[in-house]
């Protein structure tokens, strides 16, 4: 997904193009046997997600692997060792639809128990289709469970746990006054100017509850550009975190000028209804985004996002700075 506002539309669809390979195959980022130890710098991989799991001392990173989740784990964010696929899509699964592979799997401890959440995208078209336009497939965010890090994680159902009509992606787990909400993005594709949105979510996060609550559309971040060929807002990886002054911070990814950023909202009272603010500035714009967060076993606010967004991609993860109601970059873990 790479956009550009003043390249031609030709030279747009090509990349355009690309970047949907590169999702739809980040099964090859390590190959069928990836290497049983690794450096971060050496990771070759996208859509990633740290989980700092105190009760075994361990960070569990995942990422996408084609049609499964691998998984390792560090104790120092920089070593990492045990692949492991923590899930597979099984045969006929989702009613045997023509699946591609899964998209930005995330991990959770909520409540003792561990939650992947995870996109699945497929080839099946909605029978409504728009002239020049990307196909709108079923695409959704779905959430499985596990009594342990290191897998397995068994679905609760055989579709998205967002509703199927929707082209949705990027869901995260949010928790306010002890209630459980999925956070996720619109798709764009669907939708023109992408959103971020919410669900209410039953207490051991099984389905949602309720109807759908919109956050923002991607044309409220003022470091995203419309896109030139389809006249669209991109909006995707939002993840939340309560700050100590009250305020609840989303980062959250689009693009402008063909350049991947991440950038930040804040809801002013704390609530996912908001009112949401945005920082004029992005976060990370040097071709990288879909970020997460973090803390340290030591406290330390951390962020991973990928970088840059081409084949060379790769985990970074980045010590952020939150000051004089603003965030940033402190520093990053290694060069």
């Amino acid at each position: 997904m790479s956009y550009w506002k003043k390249f031609s539309p030709l030279i747009t669809l090509s990349i355009i193009l690309l970047a949907i390979t590169l999702t739809n195959s980040a099964n090859a980022q390590f190959g069928p046997n990836p290497p049983q130890e690794v450096e971060l710098k050496d990771m070759h991989w996208r859509d990633n997600c740290v989980l700092p799991d105190k009760a075994s001392g361990y960070y569990y990173m995942v990422g996408p692997g084609g049609k499964s989740v691998l998984s390792y784990r560090s104790r120092d964010l920089i070593h990492w060792e045990n692949p492991t696929k923590v899930f597979t899509i099984p045969e006929g699964y989702w009613n045997n639809a023509d699946i591609n592979s899964i998209w930005a799997p995330e991990m959770h401890l909520y409540k003792g128990k561990y939650y992947l959440f995870l996109t699945i995208d497929t080839n099946e078209k909605f029978s409504e289709q728009w002239t020049d336009w990307r196909p709108r497939v079923v695409r959704g965010s779905q959430i499985l469970v596990s009594e342990s890090p290191e897998g397995p994680f068994v679905p609760f159902e055989d579709q998205s746990t967002l509703p199927p009509e929707m082209m949705t992606l990027d869901a995260t787990l949010w928790e306010e006054n002890g209630v459980p909400y999925i956070v996720y993005a619109h798709e764009w594709v669907q939708i023109s100017n992408g959103t971020i949105e919410y669900m209410e979510l039953k207490p051991d996060l099984s389905a949602t509850v309720g109807e759908p609550k919109r956050i923002l559309r991607g044309s409220d971040g003022p470091w995203a550009c419309i896109t030139e060929k389809e006249g669209a807002y991109i909006t995707d990886g939002p993840y939340l975190k309560l700050m100590n002054d009250g305020r609840l911070m989303m980062i959250w990814t689009s693009f402008c000028e063909g350049i991947y950023k991440m950038g930040v909202s804040f809801s002013e009272s704390g609530k996912l209804s908001g009112p949401w603010t945005h920082q004029a500035e992005p976060v990370y714009d040097e071709h990288g985004g879909h970020g997460m967060l973090f803390e340290t076993f030591e406290g330390k606010l951390m962020t991973v996002l990928h970088s840059p967004n081409n084949r060379n991609s790769r985990p970074r993860i980045f010590e952020l700075e939150y000051s004089n109601k603003k965030l940033k970059i402190k520093k990053a873990l290694i060069k």
